[in-house]
């Protein structure tokens, strides 16, 4: 790098010279000294960081950026799950629609359009905010790396976030039922999950990162989930306690006896090997066992993450408040006035139900239970002993056969 005196008809200007890293030779005028040494200081600084010289980042895309952005951001910091929902807004709408445009050229109004041309190409409200969040987190990391001075997209104005569905939480019988339908089959650990799910209301990734240790006297301890095959904290970063009600304190007794995998650190619903689900057994458990389960109980049209809502609604019916359901869910008051502002008035005036008596109501009118199927009734003295529950078995080999192809698939996943 070097700077120079050059003399034009106008007077003296500066020239600063330097080689980028494959050797091509570069060249800027400037008409002050001073200025010249400050280009010169900050080339030989974005040299010494392996960063963009202040010329690179004038003609720098947005593609380009992205893929910078990806790679020292986005995989370092981001969950698997958000990076494939990053991967699907930048692949289907923002290189296609943006990625030869240069990244400073970037303002409200070329972000205005983007927003303009996806509704008249069809494009869902929902995908369309999507795809602006996604966006403007990517720019928030350009203004922090000096690549632009602001970000465009906090200018306009993105399309409303509006519940997809209304929750309709499950009613006990319907949740017995379907616990009756696995118990029937011998499904023990399945029939335990559908509890746990119902009955404590935790996020199903939640629910799959229990451990034996986690489980009080009175209280569920809930500080890690499973995605992707690996345990790791939950979706909101925080350890919460849930209620533990008797009837589900009774079922996770009964799997813990018949399970052979029962020590404290243990995972309470563990692949037969002792890991975590993977992918490809989730989707097969949601797409298959609790897909045959609430078809049993004349369900449609419900997930697994529906569950968690049963047990909000149980405490809404025995008179839970707001700041109290929102904590056993783990998210903000505001955020669950939202979500059940509709259970709420629904139970506004009504008489205050205990959500035990709910539960063991439901399962007294269903005639499987946990206990008849580990230790059924003799019937004469030809009757085979009861199996022995140290073999109790967890279902098929990975709950079902494995597929091939899920790993890359987002609308499957068990939440």
């Amino acid at each position: 790098m070097s700077i120079e005196k050059v003399k034009r008809a106008g007077g003296e200007v500066w020239r600063v010279r330097w080689r980028d890293e494959q050797g091509g030779a570069h060249s800027r005028v400037v008409g002050r000294k001073r200025d010249a040494q400050a280009l010169d200081a900050e080339l030989r600084r974005a040299k010494r960081l392996g960063a963009l010289s202040p010329v690179d980042t004038e003609r720098e895309t947005v593609s380009e950026f992205a893929k910078a952005w990806w790679a020292r951001y986005v995989v370092p910091n981001l969950a698997r799950y958000t990076q494939l929902n990053y991967a699907s807004m930048l692949d289907v709408h923002i290189i296609p629609r943006l990625g030869n445009v240069r990244l400073r050229a970037l303002t409200p109004d070329v972000v205005g359009q983007l927003r303009a041309e996806m509704g008249a190409d069809g494009v869902g409200e929902a995908a369309t905010r999507k795809t602006l969040v996604v966006l403007q987190s990517m720019l928030e990391r350009a203004v922090e790396w000096r690549r632009i001075e602001s970000n465009p997209v906090k200018a306009v104005r993105k399309p409303s976030q509006v519940r997809a569905r209304v929750v309709r939480p499950l009613a006990p019988h319907a949740v017995e039922t379907m616990r009756a339908h696995l118990l029937a089959d011998e499904r023990l650990l399945d029939a335990t999950l559908i509890a746990v799910l119902a009955y404590a209301g935790l996020r199903p990734g939640e629910a799959l990162g229990l451990r034996w240790n986690d489980v009080g006297e009175r209280t569920l301890l809930v500080e890690r989930s499973v995605a992707f095959g690996k345990l790791k904290s939950t979706k909101t970063g925080k350890v919460r306690t849930v209620r533990l009600l008797g009837p589900l304190a009774e079922s996770l007794a009964t799997w813990r006896q018949a399970t052979n995998r029962a020590e404290p650190t243990d995972l309470i619903f563990p692949s037969p090997d002792g890991s975590p689900w993977n992918l490809d057994r989730v989707n097969n458990w949601r797409s298959r066992t609790f897909a045959q389960a609430s078809a049993a109980a004349g369900q449609s049209d419900v997930r697994p993450y529906d569950l968690r809502h049963s047990f909000i609604s149980l405490l809404i019916a025995q008179g839970g408040n707001v700041v109290e359901v929102a904590a056993q869910a783990g998210h903000s008051p505001t955020m669950a006035l939202s979500t059940y502002a509709h259970l709420f008035e629904e139970h506004r005036g009504g008489r205050d139900v205990s959500a035990e008596e709910s539960i063991r109501a439901a399962r007294h009118a269903n005639s499987v239970t946990e206990v008849s199927v580990l230790c059924p009734p003799k019937a004469g003295d030809d009757a085979t002993p009861a199996e022995n529950p140290r073999h109790y078995r967890m279902g098929d080999p990975g709950l079902e056969p494995g597929t091939s192809s899920l790993s890359e698939k987002r609308s499957n996943r068990l939440s």
